[in-house]
């Protein structure tokens, strides 16, 4: 092996751009976080060849001074940090030193600069080579352009690696509408050869904010999302989430910022999908653009060289606060909400209507062979008893048919069932309105203010009466079964010390585990209704959450998913036909239930026609 020695600097910059610099996509990042680190609030940029022969960005931000242009271009330069405690409480996007420099290094680079206050601005030059900058007068208003030209030109091996113009512009232009996402205050113009991309303006108020949203995600999400606002213990989220029938086949709509920059985060990731877990069908993703804020102090950015993942101090606290902020947005959408876009005219997909579940209307009807019990039938009671639930969930027989399914059913008949009354007065329409008639026993046709309602009633009610199992869970808790024969487990030392410190969670969830050496364990209870699971499989995978995300939910989603099962076989049939009370029991039901926009699979259980997209069915008008 031959001796150590010390790298030339242009060496050491082009080892340093392959890290920074992987593609076009990858020049704009760095160029742009400096100008928005710089102040800016105008940022033009100008492609040509999808950046490869040419990227130029002009801000109006502070500027350089004439004696800091050269310095700019050198290793570890920076002026956004000056020592270590800088280091730990990091608030700005670019804080490396390395991005010009390395960028420099694999193309021709013009640096130009007047910084605010003076009259004369300064331009520098670099060609990708070992040498002194070359410093002159140039004619520049206030702010900074940055010109790259012919990337790669020194180093074609990395150019092969580049894929076709229209691959490579794509990345780039995602980048872009990043950042754009990350900044409402600031104006982005971006052009590709000459032509137009977009021009987004500055954004002020939240209508302005959902504006630039709907042009960089599409106006279908802004139509099918919600927004949210949250803060609690030193943490805020706020920005649009997704309803969950507005799910994508791949993870390609998921915008995520921590204090401003863009992240794509393990903790992160595993949270979201906790909060969706039950209303997202099989193999969907999630939509969401959202802006966590915190303290700078308890977040470090500093662990990866692109500044793409980040780590918390206390990730556990914040894993929790994602998932519950999220978990409730999605179970607080009411019918109403959605009601009022139908009124204007915009096509509504069930969405997730509020908690408490209700027990007027139908309850836990279930299907044996060929004959149905009754739908008063208090079953639900019964099933999750005979689950592992203690007796006692609250449940009762079903209780007449309410004032509103009354006035519907005298509506349409001019009579009233024998021995109810009609509503002595008219109130408002409820968001789901009132059942008019079944569709080939399948669908519940229901009209209300905005237009015409279809609900599939197996669907809503097994989201019904999932909702009721959970709840009665809830109340009872988790009801745990001694092993007869305890079943011993080898496990790591830090898997071991991990069971230990969260036993008392483990009891909580009817499990009991027991150390009985340096790197064993001894399975002592399981929970009731997951006595035929294997037990020595689920706690490996629930350590292992623990010790990756401060928590799990393995357990409970075992529970959920046999609960699901039990609400599935538990509730109305295909060809089952209701009385106009019961079907309008169920609407009252489902506006009145967590999430009832959707069934425990994820698929939708009622749509909404407006009365205007009836009439251009029908070309009415015209």
């Amino acid at each position: 092996m031959s001796r150590i020695q010390l790298l030339s600097p242009r060496l050491a910059n082009q080892i340093a751009a392959g890290e920074v610099v992987e593609r076009p996509a990858s020049v704009i990042k760095e160029l742009l976080e400096n100008s928005l680190d710089a102040g800016a609030k105008r940022i033009d940029i100008d492609i040509e060849q999808a950046g490869v022969k040419l990227l130029r960005v002009r801000d109006d931000g502070s500027g350089i001074a004439q004696d800091d242009l050269p310095l700019a271009l050198s290793r570890h330069a920076t002026s956004k940090i000056r020592d270590l405690d800088d280091l730990e409480r990091v608030a700005t996007l670019g804080f490396r030193g390395e991005a010009l420099a390395s960028v420099s290094s694999v193309s021709r680079l013009t640096l130009t600069s007047c910084p605010a206050g003076s009259d004369q601005a300064w331009q520098v030059e670099t060609e990708g080579r070992d040498m002194a900058p070359s410093l002159q007068p140039a004619a520049h208003p206030q702010g900074t352009t940055v010109e790259v030209r012919d990337l790669f030109f020194n180093t074609p091996a990395r150019r092969k690696f580049l894929r076709t113009e229209k691959t490579e512009f794509s990345h780039l232009e995602e980048v872009v509408k990043r950042l754009a996402l990350s900044r409402f205050d600031v104006a982005f113009n971006l052009r590709h050869n000459g032509r137009s991309v977009f021009s987004l303006r500055p954004a002020h108020t939240e209508q302005e904010a959902r504006r630039r949203v709907a042009t960089v995600c599409g106006a279908a999400f802004v139509e099918q999302s919600r927004s949210i606002d949250n803060e609690r213990g030193g943490l805020r989220l706020w920005g649009w989430v997704g309803l969950p029938t507005f799910s994508r086949s791949q993870a390609d709509l998921q915008y995520f910022f921590v204090n401003g920059r863009m992240i794509k985060d393990k903790l992160v990731a595993h949270a979201v999908r906790q909060a969706y877990r039950d209303v997202m069908f099989n193999g969907r993703h999630p939509t969401f653009v959202l802006f966590m804020e915190l303290d700078p102090g308890v977040v470090d950015v500093n662990v990866h060289p692109t500044k793409h993942e980040v780590r918390f101090r206390d990730g556990r606290m914040v894993h929790d606060f994602l998932f519950s902020t999220l978990y409730r947005a999605l179970a607080d959408q009411r019918p109403g909400d959605q009601s009022e876009q139908a009124e204007a005219g915009t096509q509504v997909a069930a969405p997730p209507p509020s908690m408490q579940p209700s027990v007027s209307g139908l309850d836990a009807g279930v299907f044996s062979g060929q004959q149905y019990m009754p739908l008063n039938e208090p079953s639900a009671s019964l099933r999750v008893e005979n689950a592992g639930v203690a007796p006692g969930s609250g449940y009762t027989a079903t209780p007449p048919p309410s004032v509103e399914a009354v006035a519907a059913y005298a509506s349409l008949y001019g009579a009233q069932p024998a021995g109810l009354q009609l509503p002595q007065e008219e109130g408002n329409v409820p968001p789901l309105g009132y059942a008019v008639a079944q569709l080939h026993g399948v669908y519940i046709l229901a009209e209300n203010s905005a237009g015409m309602v279809v609900v599939d009633m197996h669907a809503a009610h097994e989201r019904i009466t999932y909702e009721r199992l959970k709840l009665a869970m809830d109340q009872e808790g988790l009801r745990s079964q001694p092993l007869l024969v305890p079943e011993s487990l080898a496990v790591s030392q830090r898997e071991a010390d991990c069971a230990e410190e969260h036993a008392e969670w483990f009891t909580r969830l009817g499990m009991s585990l027991q150390r009985v050496g340096p790197e064993s364990l001894a399975i002592r209870e399981v929970p009731a209704l997951l006595r035929q699971a294997h037990a020595e499989q689920l706690v490996r995978d629930v350590l292992s959450d623990l010790l990756e995300y401060g928590t799990s939910d393995r357990i409970q989603a075992h529970v959920n998913e046999l609960l699901g099962t039990m609400a599935c076989h538990g509730s109305v049939r295909a060809n089952r036909r209701l009385t106009l009370a019961e079907m309008n029991g169920l609407l009252r039901d489902m506006e009145q239930t967590e999430r009832s926009g959707q069934c425990n699979h994820g698929r939708p259980t009622w749509t909404q026609m407006s009365m205007v997209e009836l009439d251009k069915l029908f070309l009415r008008g015209r």
